[in-house]
């Protein structure tokens, strides 16, 4: 189908009013500022590959985008349906049109349009005009709380297009390599962002221009992306650069290996960009955000109360229950309600106490194995659990946990706040009895059939312990297993995920 604008073209163009169809050429991009210009949308594909025409509706702030490929426009919706397309502090939508072609006539709309799109062709753009690389090189410093690979491409984004990313730890500290598409992007969030803090007082922004030209991602996972390529495998093992300079930046250090197993680019983005700045977690405890004109670190607002329920799917019906998912969720904010959904028992909505805790659970369980399957959690659309009525059984499918004794998180400023990792073969065990020795506690969580490869009581204080499980699945479910365990003489046991092996 193609269509044909003309000096009218907003008064007889619909526009799509279906939902995104079929891969095509065309991409309908809806929601536009006001004031948005040619130059402004047509930079939306210039990533992803050379635009051929265009078809603005300012009437009704749309615009038809279409690239010289499917292959391209296929690249961008993808890449877009993970970061979110700001123009101008708008969010813009953006999905495949119904219509395979655009065909526009003469009308002075529309020799704009065309002028713009041959000033902006790959062939007389130069994108490393404006600075000495289009690669970012990131240092996050006083790393207090964790930083991943989402967040900062979040960030970044405010600035420009982020086509790929890797991040790594060498000489103990995160870094990351950021590609943009031009220089302008990369000038533009080095000038902005060097020397921020992404929280008060912690996690500090240090940025300078790369001496590589390029990054080549050949996986999309936790550790890297390519938001051009999202065909890209998510790999069994760390990604691999074609770069010599990449061969040593991949080392052991505070992003654990694969922390968010089976992650690939669409992962749902963790971070939000809006009008007044960028969104992320709120710091729990007596830190407060901050706004950032004029100051010295990044401001992030809280995220909408809203967002504190999530929906997690692909859940294994037959063991689920709403107390295994308040223990497993707990261990990253204190869980208020659980309920798992009547008609469809692998799915779950649980109802944290704030959003940053939210945050922290999807963006450390999302991918883990629980009872054979990975998790799939998101967002939810809800903003609070209901309880069933008064005289509605519901199976005890629902569970309020809102006065339990069990969060951890419930004192301000509780150690348990920096105590918080990703899901390891290693649990850390606390609050253990003085009569209580290596070999029954062994034989405890050997008890369920996991397998107990280590131990290791702490040389100064006997109340607390390493145990090794011999996956970090076994560990999972050994957690919800033991967590509060009754070990006698008063003491139930605590348990939680260690950032140390033994």
């Amino acid at each position: 189908m193609s269509t044909t604008a003309n000096g009218n073209d907003s008064k007889k163009f619909k526009g799509d009013i279906r939902g995104p169809g079929a891969p095509s050429r065309v991409i309908h991009i809806r929601k536009l500022p006001n004031d948005v210009t040619e130059t402004e949308v047509i930079s939306l594909g210039l990533p992803f590959g050379d635009a051929t025409n265009l078809l603005m509706l300012k009437a009704k702030n749309q615009a038809f985008l279409e690239m010289n490929s499917e292959e391209a426009a296929q690249n961008m919706v993808g890449y877009y349906s993970t970061v979110m397309p700001f123009i101008r502090n708008h969010h813009v939508y953006v999905q495949f049109s119904n219509h395979k072609e655009l065909k526009t006539d003469n009308s002075p709309n529309q020799e704009r349009a065309q002028a713009a799109l041959r000033a902006l062709s790959a062939a007389h753009v130069d994108p490393a005009a404006a600075a000495p690389s289009t690669v970012l090189r990131v240092v996050v410093e006083n790393l207090v709380y964790p930083v991943n690979l989402d967040a900062l491409c979040q960030i970044f984004s405010r600035f420009g297009t982020v086509l790929r990313i890797i991040v790594f730890t060498k000489n103990s500290q995160f870094q990351a390599l950021l590609q943009y598409p031009d220089g302008v992007s990369a000038q533009s969030a080095k000038l902005s962002l060097d020397g921020q803090n992404i929280y008060n007082g912690c996690c500090t922004l240090r940025i300078s221009f790369s001496k590589l030209t390029s990054l080549n991602v050949k996986y999309n996972n936790e550790k890297s992306r390519d938001f051009t390529r999202p065909d890209l495998p998510s790999g069994d093992s760390q990604p691999v650069m074609e770069h010599p300079a990449m061969a040593t930046a991949f080392t052991p250090g505070i992003i654990s290996a694969s922390p968010y197993a089976g992650a690939t680019h669409a992962f749902p983005p963790t971070f939000t960009i809006q009008q007044a700045g960028l969104t992320v977690p709120a710091l729990p405890g007596a830190l407060a955000s901050l706004s950032l004109p004029g100051a010295t670190r990044l401001g992030f607002p809280h995220i909408p109360a809203g967002h504190c329920v999530l929906l997690v799917s692909n859940l294994n019906p037959e063991r689920v229950t709403p107390h295994c998912l308040f223990i497993l969720f707990g261990v990253y904010g204190d869980v208020m309600r659980v309920k798992i959904l009547f008609n469809k028992k692998e799915n779950a909505l649980v109802q944290m106490s704030d959003s940053t805790q939210a945050q922290l659970a999807m963006s450390h369980l999302n991918g883990q194995r629980l009872h054979g399957k990975p998790l799939r959690i998101t967002l939810s659309k809800h903003t609070s659990v209901q309880l069933p009525r008064e005289g509605h059984e519901d199976q005890g499918l629902t569970k309020d946990y809102s006065n339990s004794p069990l969060h951890r998180f419930k004192k301000p400023g509780s150690k348990n706040y920096s105590n918080i990792f990703p899901p390891s073969a290693t649990l850390h065990l606390s609050n253990i009895p003085p009569s209580v020795v290596e070999d029954d506690l062994k034989l405890l969580f050997s008890s369920s059939g996991a397998a107990v490869k280590a131990f290791k009581f702490f040389q100064k204080d006997h109340k607390m312990a390493l145990i090794q499980m011999g996956s970090v699945e076994e560990a999972i479910e050994s957690l919800i297993e033991f967590h509060n365990h009754d070990l006698g003489e008063n003491h139930h046991l605590r348990v939680s995920f260690s950032k140390s092996s033994i």
